[in-house]
């Protein structure tokens, strides 16, 4: 097993900061978008790269970091400029898919098979994702085949700015949150896949004791363990293990998400089996070496796709917690 990374030796944390931007900016760009179109609301997403990319520093800093491990070599500056450039138009596209207009993008679907054959079995399963390209495109092909909704799992506070203004632009839109951290959480998602439901978390982030959440996600499963540190991008990094607690509580299958965005209008939506809950063993040790194996897999899957498609992932913070050290 692999040492556990402690609370309180780390430095600012990323659940303390609130959301970047304010309401009338993303209101204002949500209208650029809806009345100019694509093509032109791309463009004026080149001043606020540029403004980001020159003086925001911490976030430049991380970016930096990020970057010159998933791409193993020395950054240059349009490396953080082409980073923050596609972190803004995956934000742009969601206005245009949370308006249910598909056709103007590609989106490519991969594990097909195993998505239908989990809708067929009818008990559910938990996906787990990353802050790694866009959840818009995998709730857009959700939303176009039967049983493919994915309802997230997620502290609804922490973007609940642009949950408001893709309302304001798409009122007909229906985002299927099940708010965790609350002492029912454990019981909606359980509900919803014994509907036969899809359940989706991001294992990416690690919610600080004192962020003012009251718990943290893996809480919502019972468990009270720290952080784990695993090898990602060469150096360890710590990973919350409260997703595969709950999928192993839960006694249920366990599917990596990725929606990949590819540049122009492209996005790949992958679905890959991860780890299998539903027969876990009684053995105590032998349950803690399964999810030790679950989480590794993922690391290991998240690892493989930042290297792939490096400008996708979008944790603009401390993530390896250096900055303190």
């Amino acid at each position: 097993m692999k040492r556990s990374v402690e609370r309180g030796e780390h430095g600012a944390h990323w659940s303390r900061a609130g959301e970047r931007g304010n309401r009338f900016v993303l209101r204002l760009m949500a209208g650029i978008a809806v009345a100019c179109g694509r093509r032109v609301a791309r463009w004026v997403l080149h001043p606020i790269t540029l403004y980001f990319v020159l003086f925001a520093r911490d976030s430049g800093r991380h970016s930096r970091r990020y970057l010159e491990r998933a791409l193993g070599r020395p950054v240059r500056w349009r490396d953080r400029y082409r980073h923050v450039l596609t972190f803004a138009t995956v934000v742009l596209d969601r206005v245009y898919l949370a308006r249910e207009q598909l056709a103007a993008f590609e989106l490519h679907l991969e594990g097909e098979a195993l998505m239908d054959e989990l809708v067929a079995q009818g008990r559910g399963a938990m996906l787990i994702g990353a802050h790694f390209g866009s959840f818009e495109a995998l709730h857009a092909v959700g939303a176009s085949r039967p049983g493919l909704r994915v309802a997230m799992a997620m502290f609804p506070d922490n973007a609940r700015m642009i949950h408001e203004t893709l309302r304001s632009i798409a009122p007909g839109l229906h985002l299927d949150i099940i708010a965790i951290g609350r002492p029912a959480s454990t019981l909606a998602v359980r509900d919803r896949l014994d509907a036969g439901g899809l359940v989706g978390m991001l294992g990416d982030r690690v919610l600080a004791d004192d962020a003012g959440h009251g718990e943290r996600a893996g809480r919502t499963a019972g468990a009270r363990t720290p952080p784990v540190a695993l090898p990602f991008l060469g150096h360890d990094a710590p990973f919350g293990d409260g997703p595969f607690r709950l999928a192993l509580l839960l006694r249920r299958r366990l599917v990596f998400m990725a929606g990949v965005y590819r540049g122009g209008n492209r996005y790949d939506v992958r679905f890959e089996p991860l780890a299998d809950f539903s027969a876990p063993p009684a053995d105590a040790a032998a349950r803690d070496n399964l999810l030790r194996a679950a989480m590794a897999a993922y690391a290991q899957r998240l690892d493989a796709l930042c290297r792939e498609a490096p400008y996708n992932w979008f944790n603009f913070f401390d993530f390896w917690h250096e900055d303190k050290a």
